[in-house]
């Protein structure tokens, strides 16, 4: 399974939060799935960390990158028809950041992980 994580998961993840649910570590953890994150995600962590919302132990590129490479997840980079996707979707949820993960996973079939409840308005694979 293709899976990828919105923001809240990738740092639930890397801070070893439980209340990460259990169905979603068992499925980030399982080798058999390739696990993604998006540049949506790192540029919402940028944005959290510049307006104190949250606190990076090093700039958030080598942050980002240092738990992608720990944890063998895969770089998703923004294309055209990625943000082309996010005009297609119905107005369910108004934050920009998952309107966009949506359209990723979307376009590329993957599975979404996310304790977010708006994804589940969207025809989208999820995993909460």
């Amino acid at each position: 399974m293709d899976l990828l994580l919105d923001t809240n998961a990738f740092l639930r993840w890397v801070n070893g939060d439980e209340a990460l649910p259990m169905t979603a570590r068992l499925a980030i953890d399982d080798v058999r799935n390739q696990v993604f994150l998006s540049a949506v995600s790192a540029w919402e962590i940028a944005i959290k960390s510049n307006i104190k919302k949250l606190s990076l132990p090093s700039p958030v590129d080598r942050y980002v990158k240092q738990y992608m490479t720990s944890n063998g997840f895969l770089w998703l980079p923004i294309e055209l028809t990625d943000i082309a996707g996010v005009e297609a979707l119905p107005l369910h949820h108004r934050d920009p950041f998952d309107r966009l993960l949506i359209a990723q996973a979307r376009a590329r079939q993957l599975t979404i992980i996310s304790s977010d409840a708006s994804f589940s308005k969207y025809d989208v694979p999820l995993i909460a």
